[in-house]
């Protein structure tokens, strides 16, 4: 299960989802606690990537151990040492492994096996025949016995409704007290499910009173390029900020949004003018590193950047039109030269595009909104 524990890994510049887990890693003869990462691509990191298939392998053979040997020597991250004393664990090779390939589906936004097993459920509820239900309870018998109790997400019954629903009247119940199923136990559990599809039925979607937390627009990537002069139809070159667009900040007139932000970054007047005078924005950056930074310039950078790009869209409205016609959309904007500023791969912290992402909505709301 996925829960809050979420991470990624970059592959050939694509970001790929994953979570971790605690697991035993059993190494010459010595035990480690340590964390088992599971990506979406169904690769597994037990201190090496591996496919799921050499995952397997890896279980069976005790690498990822799941059998702890009473007495056996552990270590956590050289944080802490200690023996097993009287160990006892609830995971073996083929559970660890269900619970993997759950975990992958559901990274992809598949159905793992407790979805496939409440859709077999449905079957079997709207057609109540002994072979849907016995697909049924096939179906739940290969959800991890780990996770079968959190199957209906009833913290109350837990899964008892699921379990006598699967037996039948008569059956019994496929769990190690193997309950033989009353017709008035039987009753009381397809009423359960009679109910649950009613109330799914009924409840509301759950969207934010403030709208979607995604995106509707696909993402708008804004490629590291060193534009040399304005153009005619510039497209997405525009929103950089060394695109040569003008911008008048207090008395003075900057060539671009990186000639003002280099200019203010440094601290000597002389060292701002030849800034200022920079034949690029690219050059304008080579000449302000070349100067110390004025006091405190890490703490207000973001802000001032911020002011920079108000400034430029608002006095050039055909550079808003194009920052506009992204719609809602995720700007990644590369820079080669800054992790700060730049997405770089998923690399960078991605700056410039989250203040595009703000000064686009205050324009929209200048458009449209009504005080």
């Amino acid at each position: 299960m996925i829960g809050n524990r979420t991470t990624h890994r970059t592959a050939d510049g694509v970001r790929v989802p994953g979570t971790w887990r605690h697991a035993f890693i059993c190494n010459g003869g010595s035990y480690f606690l340590t964390d088992l990462f599971i990506y979406a691509d169904g690769l597994v990191d037990c201190w090496e990537l591996v496919t799921l298939d050499e995952f397997e392998q890896k279980l069976r053979c005790g690498w990822v151990a799941t059998d702890l040997p009473d007495g056996a020597r552990v270590s956590a991250h050289h944080l802490a040492s200690w023996t097993f004393g009287e160990p006892s664990t609830w995971l073996t090779p083929d559970l660890l492994l269900a619970e993997v390939r759950d975990t992958v589906d559901e990274l992809n936004g598949r159905p793992d096996s407790t979805d496939r097993c409440l859709a077999a459920v449905d079957v079997f509820m709207a057609d109540r025949t002994e072979d849907n239900r016995a697909a049924a309870r096939t179906a739940y018998l290969a959800i991890p016995e780990t996770v079968r109790l959190y199957a209906l997400g009833d913290m109350d019954r837990k899964d008892h409704p699921l379990r006598v629903l699967v037996a039948g009247p008569g059956g019994r119940t496929p769990d190690e007290r193997e309950e033989t199923v009353t017709q008035e136990v039987y009753d009381e559990a397809v009423a359960y499910f009679e109910e649950r599809e009613q109330w799914r039925a009924k409840a509301p979607s759950r969207v934010p009173a403030d709208g979607p937390a995604e995106s509707f627009a696909p993402a708008v990537k804004i490629y590291h390029s060193y534009p040399q002069r304005a153009l005619e139809d510039p497209g997405k070159k525009a929103l950089r900020n060394d695109y040569p667009a003008p911008i008048t900040v207090g008395d003075v007139t900057y060539p671009s949004v990186a000639h003002a932000y280099w200019a203010r970054s440094v601290a000597a007047p002389e060292a701002r003018t030849a800034v200022v005078a920079a034949e690029t924005g690219a050059k304008a950056r080579t000449v302000a590193a070349a100067a110390p930074r004025r006091e405190g310039w890490e703490q207000v950078r973001t802000a001032v950047m911020a002011g920079l790009l108000r400034a430029k869209y608002a006095q050039h409205p055909d550079l808003a039109a194009i920052l506009l016609a992204t719609g809602d959309a995720t700007v990644l904007y590369d820079d080669a030269d800054s992790g700060f500023w730049g997405e770089n791969g998923g690399r960078g912290r991605n700056w410039t595009g989250r203040l595009l992402e703000l000064v686009r909505s205050e324009l929209l709301a200048r458009q449209t909104l009504v005080d």
